[in-house]
């Protein structure tokens, strides 16, 4: 976290811490500490405390000093402290009470005689040094880096630390088995003429000083605040019902991320509330194995050997077939809940196979109907002028039956005219009218309209006797 000085410039690009090295807000180092009780008023001057915390290389170390002179540090000042054979200068992180609970949290005694002292203020010659041997420190990595792989030892060289007056380096690497840097150490004081210290430090302790963004979005935790590495293991992932997946769970060290340490007690609270010994349920359909526990909406997962379906069952339900069980008896089946609502889902109707049930027939007769129907009332639009009369066809009587004509059975009989025996026989009363033939089973022998009568000659004269030409008539004009 930077201070607002610590912003980009017009053109974009990064303008730098603007306190020259004096920054008060401390936002500019890792690591680093609010100290709220900085304006804390005391009675007693004499009980206040007289260590220091001071940080080195960015807030990636830090050390407690103690203050034997007669002035006052406020935070973010730069100060010479004692070193190896020499001195050290570093940035002042935290004053006051705020340093005695940070002893009492590493367990550093505030009477200890190891604790080293702070000499004076940091003056223009030792910020100068200072800054000489700081910028060695590039070049010096990847000369050592070299030196390493040309004597083929196992080991990953992440930092160098120089000292302020140039006479010691500390070199910080990571190795997973014990290295042999006997004949390396001389090769490292005999090529850059410093007293060489080898600190070994884990994968985690490298992120830390390297630093970066994780996955989060955010500022690696152990670069930012996190000082106190906790072993991690899958059991955590286990407890909050995360996939064991390498890719997804590590960190940018290569390791499990100390995030899942953050919230594990929550889920532990949680955990609480559901039945122990539930990992198996007893029922007439085999034995439902727990595969997976939801302490957000409380629901217990269970698969049934052989099926591939997932049952949702609430924590009541599971300790009571849990109890049956207990008792000997097995349940039918598991009541399942909706997960979304939580209460027993709604049965959908089954599938039922109709298939022979309903007849074609009747699903053509039906159609024909309704064919018909909409012809009726498309005709109806059309002809409006014709919706009152009938159809002649529909006053027939449907119980009338049609008569039947006898069919001779040999010539003779062939050669008789058929006489209906429906047929009345005139009368010579006028006022009396002749019955209708019935239309269609006597025929007119000399119809001429008949077109089976065509090729008869005798059918050829006109049916009216009067206009009919008769050559025997003498009063006929001869031309």
């Amino acid at each position: 976290m930077g201070c607002s000085s610590c912003g980009t410039g017009s053109n974009g690009a990064p303008s730098g811490c603007k306190s020259n090295g004096s920054c008060n807000s401390g936002g500019c180092n890792r690591l680093n500490v609010f100290d709220w009780l900085a304006n804390l008023p005391f009675h007693d001057p004499e009980s206040s405390c007289k260590i220091i915390e001071v940080a080195f290389n960015n807030g990636s170390r830090k050390d407690f000093f103690r203050n034997t002179t007669l002035q006052t540090f406020i935070k973010g000042e730069l100060v010479t402290v004692e070193g190896v054979s020499g001195f050290d200068l570093g940035e002042v992180s935290a004053t006051g009470e705020m340093v005695r609970l940070q002893m009492k949290k590493k367990n550093v005694d505030e009477a200890s005689d190891e604790i080293k002292k702070i000499l004076r203020r940091a003056g223009e010659m030792d910020i100068q040094k200072w800054q000489e041997n700081k910028n060695r420190e590039p070049q010096a990595l990847i000369r050592a880096r070299a030196i390493a792989r040309q004597l083929k030892l196992q080991m990953k060289l992440c930092e160098v630390e120089f000292q302020a007056d140039g006479r010691k380096a500390t070199f910080f690497y990571t190795a997973d088995d014990r290295v042999d840097f006997r004949e390396l150490i001389k090769m490292y004081a005999g090529d850059f003429k410093v007293k060489v210290e080898m600190k070994q430090i884990g994968a985690r302790q490298e992120s830390s000083k390297v630093g970066g963004i994780g996955s989060c979005g955010r500022e690696l935790c152990c670069s930012s605040w996190l000082s106190d590495f906790k072993s991690v293991t899958t059991t955590v992932a286990r407890y909050q019902n995360l996939s064991i997946n390498q890719a997804k769970l590590s960190g940018q060290c290569g390791r499990l991320k100390c995030c899942l340490n953050f919230e594990l007690d929550t889920y532990l609270d949680a955990l609480q509330h559901f039945p122990d010994n539930a990992d198996m349920l007893e029922t007439q359909k085999g034995n439902a194995i727990l595969i997976k526990k939801d302490i957000f909406k409380n629901v217990m997962w269970y698969i049934i050997p052989g099926s591939n379906q997932h049952y949702p069952v609430a924590i009541d339900t599971v300790k009571k077939i849990k109890a049956a069980n207990q008792k000997g008896i097995k349940v039918e089946e598991l009541e399942t809940i909706d997960v979304k609502t939580g209460e027993k889902p709604i049965e959908e109707p089954q599938f039922v196979d109709v298939v022979g049930q309903i007849s074609l027939r009747t699903l053509e007769r039906n159609s024909q109907k309704r064919k018909q129907k909409d012809r009726d009332q498309r005709d109806s639009r059309e002809n409006p002028n014709n919706r009152s009369q009938k159809d002649p066809r529909d006053n027939r009587n449907p119980n009338a039956t049609r008569p039947s004509v006898v069919k001779p059975n040999s010539n003779a009989e062939a050669a008789k005219p058929s006489i209906n025996p429906n047929v009345a026989k005139p009368t010579s009363n006028p006022d009396v009218a002749k019955p209708k033939p019935i239309i269609g089973i006597v025929k007119p022998k000399n119809n001429p309209n008949n077109p089976e009568n065509f090729n008869n000659p005798e059918n050829n004269l006109p049916n009216n006797p009067e206009k009919t030409p008769n050559n025997n008539n003498p009063n006929r004009r001869r031309r």
